[in-house]
């Protein structure tokens, strides 16, 4: 049996050591340890008391709050420059617990498991349909990432965070609308449906915008900086009211936008999607 090789030594890394950048990295293990704390509420979640939705909704937080710190951590390293091997992989270590198998087993637990009741078999099977199709997404980027092909301007497939994202704010929603309730009603088989739609979508070779290009150093309109402060605004003015309403739409809107964004004019594309006539300068971080 072979062992295997050591890292081979390059031009950039004559030691061969392993570059592990700290602060992209702690945000890519926060990311990893929200998906581990809503694992572990939704396992601790019982179904038969009176708090079994409320433990849920602590979860589904904490899913929401993994996306956040997965939308950092990647922006982070490339306003540094601090982009690595190491970091990509750890990534797509903390993606596919957080944002594959906590929705696999929030969905499963939460609508699956009564659904099949007798066989339980059938419901692991659906939820399992979400977890490999998100495994292969992240396999294939990495893939992609590591020969080059990603220009990184745009995700082949819906990225499994936005995925998760959709899953989660939905389900917040559906058990804010019934929570007098206490239960999901028929708006459950929405949240199967959704869930094997994104399964398919994750692996589909519809192409998404990255929004890489947004951060610290992008510019923007007049107009569009009072109407983004003004949104975000009114978001934080009546979150309690509208934030249940505004996630699930928000993610929407970006899983629509990849089947419309080839029918719209290049202008109007790089106006959504942020992007300069001449495009990025090749020798910034990406």
């Amino acid at each position: 049996m072979a062992l295997p090789s050591a890292i081979p030594p390059t031009s950039d890394n004559p030691e061969g050591k392993i570059k592990i950048y700290f602060l992209p990295n702690l945000l890519t293990a926060g990311n990893l340890f929200c998906g581990f704390v809503a694992l572990t509420k939704i396992v601790e979640a019982d179904v038969d008391k009176w708090n079994f939705y409320q433990e849920i909704t602590i979860a589904l937080g904490f899913i929401l709050l993994a996306c956040i710190f997965d939308l950092f951590d990647g922006r982070v390293a490339r306003m540094g420059g601090v982009e690595s091997p190491f970091g990509r992989e750890f990534d797509s270590l903390a993606d596919l617990i957080s944002f594959g198998v906590a929705p696999a087993f929030l969905v499963h637990r939460v609508v699956l498991r009564s659904v099949f009741p007798v066989h339980a078999e059938a419901g692991w099977f659906i939820a399992s349909i979400y977890l490999i199709c998100g495994a292969f997404r992240l396999a294939r980027f990495n893939c992609l990432a590591a020969t080059g092909v990603d220009s990184g301007k745009e995700f082949l497939g819906f990225p499994i965070p936005s995925a998760a994202g959709l899953v989660s704010s939905l389900t917040l929603l559906i058990i804010q609308l019934n929570q007098n309730d206490r239960t999901l009603g028929n708006w459950k088989w929405l949240l199967v449906v959704v869930l094997l739609f994104l399964s398919a979508m994750m692996v589909s070779t519809v192409k998404y915008p990255s929004f890489k290009s947004l951060g610290l150093r992008s510019t923007s309109t007049f107009t569009k900086a009072i109407i983004a402060a003004l949104f975000l605004g009114f978001i934080l003015v009546l979150r309690e009211k509208i934030l249940y309403y505004v996630l699930p739409a928000f993610f929407t809107l970006y899983l629509v936008y990849g089947f419309i964004r080839p029918r719209i004019s290049g202008r109007m594309r790089r106006e959504i999607e942020e992007e300069d006539e001449d495009g990025p300068n090749p020798s910034s971080p990406d």
